[in-house]
């Protein structure tokens, strides 16, 4: 049995949810007009979306279903379960009831799915090119802090490896994740070294020590300088050279490639400055606009990243979802162009 989150772990704001506040205007009218004219048909709501993708946010859209909804208890749910693979125009949710007791969630219970699902399938897409590497999902400086947890549960369906903040994990239980930011260094007077032996004297000894290394735009040498300093302590250096800038190493080997940011030939200096002077077992992190077909092209070209740290990226693209009335009274009755669609994969929720 799969296990749906409760409805209780999601802090919504429900008198505002359930008196209109975040809905589109129209769904307030007809719930208005469905009440004055006392005219309370048994609808069927039917909620698809047009793409391959991997569902995520059906488990909040049930909880604001059965906290912001007028007699939530005459309602019934069908639904598939976060996680799931789903194909375009595949039935994900059917709520039964009257429509005036829910028509006022349509736009709260819709965004949540559209997002959710955007996250989880980007984060999908981009773990399966990273082939078995791991994936941090470092996009939270992109967007507003409020959508943080929602995000971060959606890339854990999405089978990302870490998260960057505590509110990404906290409805699944996970540990925000993260390396040594430039602001350190440069409250160091930009010294790398100094900013990593700070972190490793004062931070909790479990976290993975990960030197960010480009400060000086040598990633090499600065690389070398931090492995040298921390030893057998030193998990992972991580690359992000600005997109305008091009590495110290690089320099040598520029004219038939693109030199500039975190590019091949970067990576390969490193890992090879490393395992020369004997450190061997530190791992090398890219970050800086990696996308799915970035990290498609490293990995095809056996480039020697072990782990991708993904921001933007993950934002890009939209997954809308629709809800139609597909029944009414127990008979057909959509807009056309629309049909019930039954799905056998859809459980009652309880």
């Amino acid at each position: 049995m799969k296990r749906r989150l409760s409805p209780e772990l999601f802090n919504l704001p429900i008198e505002e949810i359930k008196n209109g506040f975040y809905s589109d205007s129209y769904f307030l009218r007809t719930r208005e007009i469905l009440q004055q004219d006392n005219h309370h048909p048994t609808v069927m709501m039917q909620v698809f979306q047009r793409q391959n993708a991997i569902l995520c946010g059906i488990d909040e859209a049930i909880a604001v279903i059965r906290k912001c909804a007028h007699n939530p208890e005459k309602l019934t749910i069908k639904a598939l379960h976060d996680g799931d693979q789903i194909q375009p125009w595949e039935t994900v949710m059917t709520i039964e009831g009257d429509l005036a007791d829910f028509s006022h969630l349509e736009t709260v219970y819709l965004g949540v799915l559209s997002r959710q699902t955007k996250i989880a399938t980007n984060v999908r897409k981009v773990v399966r090119a990273a082939a078995g590497k791991p994936v941090m999902f470092f996009p939270s400086r992109f967007d507003h802090y409020g959508v943080q947890a929602d995000d971060g549960y959606a890339a854990h369906i999405g089978g990302v490896f870490g998260v960057s903040t505590p509110a990404n994990g906290i409805y699944w239980g996970s540990t925000a994740l993260g390396t040594i930011p430039h602001s350190l260094i440069a409250a160091y007077n930009g010294d790398t070294v100094r900013a990593t032996e700070a972190f490793e004297r004062y931070i909790n000894p479990d976290v993975n020590r990960v030197a960010l290394v480009d400060f000086d735009n040598d990633c090499v040498g600065t690389s070398l300088k931090v492995a040298e300093t921390l030893g057998e302590k030193l998990w992972a250096v991580r690359l992000d050279t600005s997109e305008s800038m091009v590495d110290l190493s690089v320099l040598p080997y520029m004219g038939t490639f693109k030199p500039n940011g975190v590019c091949a030939q970067l990576v390969f200096n490193v890992r090879e400055a490393l395992d020369k002077a004997g450190h061997g077992h530190v791992k090398i992190m890219v970050s800086g606009g990696f996308t799915v077909e970035r990290i498609t092209e490293f990995e095809t070209a056996k480039i020697p990243a072990d782990i991708y740290a993904v921001g933007a990226s993950l934002f890009v693209d939209n997954i809308n979802y629709t809800a139609d009335i597909v029944m009414v009274n127990g008979e057909l009755c959509a807009k056309t162009g629309r049909h019930y669609r039954p799905n056998e994969r859809l459980e009652i929720v309880e």
